[in-house]
Order: C-alpha cells, then sequence, then structure tokens
C-alpha cells in the first residue's frame, strides 16, 4: 500500500514555511533543495521541520489544506516553535 506525507518546510532564506504533500518524501525534499520546486526555488536553502504520514491520498490532501488554512496557522506556528527551540 502506498504512503503519503504531508510536509513542513522551513526557508532559512526568508524564515516562511512551506506546506506540501507527496508519497516520497526523500526524492521531493531532494527536488525542492536543488531547485526544481517552482514555489521554493528562490527560497533556499530549506529544512525539513515536520512530517506526517497517511494510508491514503484523500487523508493526506484533507490534512495539507487544513494546513494552509487560517485555522492550521497555529498548528503551523507551534510546529516552529518547537522546531526553532532545538
Amino acid at each position: 500500500m502506498k504512503k503519503y506525507f504531508v510536509y513542513i518546510l522551513f526557508s532559512e532564506k526568508d524564515q516562511k514555511l512551506y506546506v506540501g504533500c507527496t508519497s516520497n518524501i526523500e526524492k521531493r525534499l531532494e527536488k525542492h533543495n536543488k531547485g526544481f520546486v517552482k514555489a521554493t526555488k528562490h527560497r533556499r536553502p530549506l529544512a525539513l521541520i515536520h512530517s506526517e504520514k497517511f494510508d491514503n491520498k484523500t487523508d493526506a490532501f484533507n490534512r495539507e489544506r487544513f494546513l494552509k488554512s487560517l485555522w492550521g496557522g497555529r498548528t503551523k506556528k507551534q510546529i516552529l516553535t518547537k522546531y526553532l527551540e532545538q
């Protein structure tokens, strides 16, 4: 069974977050950091600060949509705060 991941990247350049979804997290992170993703190309270097695994695409995309929403902002702030405290 294919797994899906929702992930949050932190841009060390502009200190902002990027939320995405993929079925191959290692390959996707490599594409982000090599500049192949238009949305993050000019925001490198990027650090993976959070990921969640899902058994199906629908649940993963619903979680991604939530994290990109205004309501998900609080959750992203908590994740970022934990990352920066490390």
